[in-house]
């Protein structure tokens, strides 16, 4: 039987978009944040000035409880932006400045109608909260066919989801946007709803679609929403702001939100990668409703199912990483350390096409468009890609990730700018070897 609490949201969403309604799971239907202990808690924060016998930590002298021998290791900061639980959702302040960023970053988002990014414990969680909420079994999802393989523990594995891909590139090198439409429109005539993943910058391949090509995305997901198919839109952010040469230079939930009522946009992003801090686990998850005028009990429907699937599974996310982010974001040195870091990566990965256009490696491989992110993907040729990966690891101590037949990934974000030309020529030897 359905909770009172989980009705009252679903009416709601009845209310404000009913196609959302439509969107959701049947866990994501029965979702909703329970009036408990932490409910009560804030109360108590807010009123209980004598006495608060609320909330499970430990206080000492008017805050929170702590060892001297981790405290003494973390001198900058106050004990309660530390030690004690971060509120379900995440730290208010974080929330704000995080959608102050996105704002910032993305002009398409302006006088767009979105929800406050919730704190997710990194970007992973947030594709596992949105399988949670989204994805019934057998629901198809558009992807393609260069995708991260963690998609499908997530969505398939998990959520019994049915991935269905599309070539990424023409045979000119661009983003298959006809192949894209043409698989989105199969399985909207099929199934009536559609989830497409959207990862730009793209792992593995490293490339972002050009503007025209985003845009074109956009009309193809509009098109079929106009036509009677619910399409729940997703932005997977991971690498967001590593743009190096011709592309978007923002994500398409700016594009995407408040596009057509059948249209749910979320945008999942983090300070994983954008902010080089892979460790602290500090991601986001942002909806934005379909309507142009977006009705608030839609978001807020969401974000109260949101923080259910969060306290159902992890109760709340890590406060600290939370703090060092907020703290980071803050600082008036945040742009330069960000610009100068972003330099280095640009110039790696120029270099990696500097290095890739001499003419001796043709006859090992060919390579596929990258402009952007972390990585990039050669097309092996006459060799098995895993053979090589091992051979590469034996013989040379080369590591690098094979994916099917003929594709080996190569992250140059990780290799100094001055070793790039060293690894590309072993890798070009273990092909000759193996050839």
């Amino acid at each position: 039987m359905m909770n009172p609490l989980a009705q009252e949201l679903n009416e709601m969403l009845a209310e404000g978009n009913p196609h959302v309604l439509e969107m959701l799971s049947d866990l994501g239907k029965n979702l909703f944040f329970p009036k408990g202990i932490l409910t009560q808690s804030a109360e108590a924060k807010e009123k209980a000035h004598r006495f608060n016998a609320t909330i499970g930590i430990a206080t000492e002298n008017g805050g929170p409880m702590y060892l001297n021998c981790i405290r003494e290791k973390l001198p900058a900061f106050e004990p309660k932006d530390i030690f004690p639980y971060a509120p379900p959702a995440g730290k208010p302040e974080l929330r704000a400045l995080w959608r102050e960023k996105m704002l910032s970053e993305n002009p398409s988002m302006a006088g767009k109608e979105f929800s406050n990014p919730i704190v997710t414990n990194a970007l992973t969680h947030g594709l596992s909260i949105v399988a949670d909420m989204f994805i019934n079994e057998g629901d198809h999802m558009v992807l393609p066919d260069m995708m991260w393989g963690n998609y499908n523990i997530t969505f398939t594995t998990r959520c019994g989801a049915a991935i269905k891909k599309y070539p990424t590139f023409t045979v000119d090198g661009g983003f298959n946007v006809p192949a894209f439409k043409a698989v989105l429109r199969n399985v909207a005539d099929e199934k009536g709803k559609a989830v497409v993943l959207l990862n730009f910058p793209n792992n593995p391949s490293g490339y972002t679609p050009t503007v025209a090509e985003g845009d074109a995305i956009v009309d193809a997901i509009k098109e079929v929403a106009e036509e009677g198919c619910n399409v729940v839109a997703i932005t997977d952010d991971a690498y967001f702001g590593l743009f190096y040469e011709d592309s978007m230079k923002e994500s398409l939930f700016g594009k995407l939100s408040n596009l057509h009522p059948r249209v749910l946009a979320i945008k999942l992003d983090g300070a994983t990668k954008e902010e080089y801090v892979w460790g602290f686990r500090t991601g986001f998850i942002t909806f934005a409703d379909g309507n142009a005028e977006a009705n608030p009990k839609v978001l807020t429907a969401l974000e109260k199912k949101t923080m259910g699937i969060i306290r159902a599974t992890i109760s709340n996310c890590p406060h600290p990483g939370q703090t060092f982010v907020l703290e980071a974001l803050r600082s008036p040195d945040y742009p330069a350390q960000k610009a100068e870091k972003y330099a280095v990566m640009k110039g790696r990965a120029l270099k990696v096409k500097e290095v890739l256009a001499n003419a001796k490696y043709a006859e090992s491989w060919d390579y596929y468009p990258f402009n952007s992110g972390y990585f990039m993907c050669l097309k092996i040729k006459g060799v098995d890609a895993e053979t090589l990966r091992v051979h590469l690891l034996e013989k040379y101590g080369v590591g690098a990730i094979s994916i099917g037949k003929t594709d080996l990934r190569v992250a140059f974000s990780c290799i100094a700018e001055e070793d790039i030309q060293e690894l590309f020529d072993l890798i070009h030897q273990a092909v000759v070897d193996l050839a």
